[in-house]
C-alpha cells in the first residue's frame, strides 16, 4: 500500500486517535495503526510517528528558536482569520 509522503488533516487524525488506541506494548502496533490511516503503511506511520518524535525533542531541548513576532516579515505573512 504505498502512497506519498504527505499527510493529509483527516490521516493525521486518524493516525492520533490509533496511536490512542494503540500502546508502545500493544503486538503489531504499526500494523494496527496503519489499518487505522487511509492509504498509509505500516512503514509510514512508523516513520510518521520517529519525525513527530524528533520535533518534539527538539522543542523540549530549546532547539527550535521562537518566532521575533516583532519581525514585520512575519507580521505582513500572518493571516488572521
Amino acid at each position: 500500500m504505498a502512497s506519498s509522503s504527505s499527510w493529509t488533516r483527516k490521516q493525521n487524525e486518524q493516525f492520533e486517535n490509533a496511536l490512542a488506541k494503540y500502546y508502545k506494548d500493544t503486538p503489531d502496533r504499526w500494523h494496527n495503526i496503519a489499518r487505522a490511516v487511509t492509504g498509509k503503511s505500516a512503514d509510514e506511520v512508523r516513520r510518521h510517528y520517529e519525525a513527530l518524535e524528533k520535533d518534539i525533542n527538539k522543542i523540549e531541548n530549546d532547539q527550535v528558536p521562537i518566532p521575533n513576532y516583532n519581525d514585520h516579515r512575519f507580521l505582513k505573512n500572518l493571516k488572521l482569520q
